[in-house]
């Protein structure tokens, strides 16, 4: 014998038959938490800040950005022996 029940219900009203804690309240104020802190340091992330960021630790660190990106522009292309 095979029996099958189909409930037809909210999350909230399945929370509720189950006796389970309604936890809308704690989310509502974690989100509000989170979206202050992401705001706050939106700043932080922006290009011009991360590029000064990044420039301030080392004086050498534009020389070695720019051999970077010439290394990785070569990657491409064979290179040629000289003989």
């Amino acid at each position: 014998m095979k029996v099958n029940i189909e409930i037809d219900c909210t999350p909230v009203e399945a929370r509720q038959f189950f006796g389970l804690p309604d936890v809308v309240p704690m989310q509502t104020a974690m989100m509000d938490k989170m979206q202050q802190q992401m705001m706050s340091n939106l700043d932080k992330i922006s290009p011009e800040s991360l590029i000064q960021t990044w420039f301030s630790f080392d004086p050498k660190i534009a020389e070695r950005f720019q051999d970077m990106f010439v290394a990785m522009a070569g990657l491409g292309s064979p290179k040629k022996d000289k003989k």
